[in-house]
């Protein structure tokens, strides 16, 4: 490449941040089926500060309906079951010592279909993120063209290989949403 600012490869990088972004999101999303990522967003106020609950305890799956956080200092087992309710995840804790149990319910069909939408709204955001990185890397070419730094040919043949990308990575996040969508339904 003539142009040393061009890099296909940290185009890549942003894109496949849209779709890692996507990704912890579907983890959030409650299907039914116990996930240790559910409590991803739960922030516990402990020691005088906001930490995730993962720095405060052990979270684990020990079957498919049932999350078990065991919080490693007995003293705080309140400020995390307080936490867990708060971040409203229509879950409710049962406290046993030092170990919280999260029974998670069977999902009905109308909430089904919200989590459908939700999916369907993460996809949309990872999409336009992908293609607004799509378009800054076009500009840039445009802009190297224009200037003289980038031959005719050579912005051609970058902006295809953009394209490429772009069409690619759009259709990886096109598929996590059919997974997600199929395991929302399926359960």
């Amino acid at each position: 490449m003539a142009a040393g600012k061009f890099d296909l490869k940290e185009l890549e990088r942003r894109m496949r941040g849209a779709i890692e972004t996507l990704k912890k999101e579907f983890g959030g999303l409650r299907t039914g089926r116990a996930s240790i990522h559910l409590l991803d967003p739960v922030m516990v106020n402990i020691y005088g500060a906001r930490m995730p609950i993962n720095q405060v305890a052990t979270v684990s799956t020990p079957d498919a309906r049932t999350i078990s956080v065991q919080v490693w200092d007995k003293g705080q087992v309140t400020a995390v079951e307080k936490a867990i309710r708060e971040a409203n995840l229509g879950l409710n804790p049962v406290i046993d010592g030092a170990l919280i149990r999260l029974p998670i319910p069977a999902l009905n069909a109308e909430r089904r279909q919200e989590l459908v939408k939700v999916a369907h709204k993460y996809t949309e955001h990872a999409r336009v993120a992908v293609r607004n990185v799509r378009r800054e890397g076009m500009e840039l070419l445009k802009k190297l063209d224009k200037d003289g730094q980038m031959s005719e040919d050579e912005h051609h043949k970058n902006s295809s290989k953009v394209q490429e990308l772009t069409d690619r990575l759009i259709k990886e996040i096109d598929q996590a949403l059919i997974a997600k969508e199929a395991e929302i339904k399926q359960v």
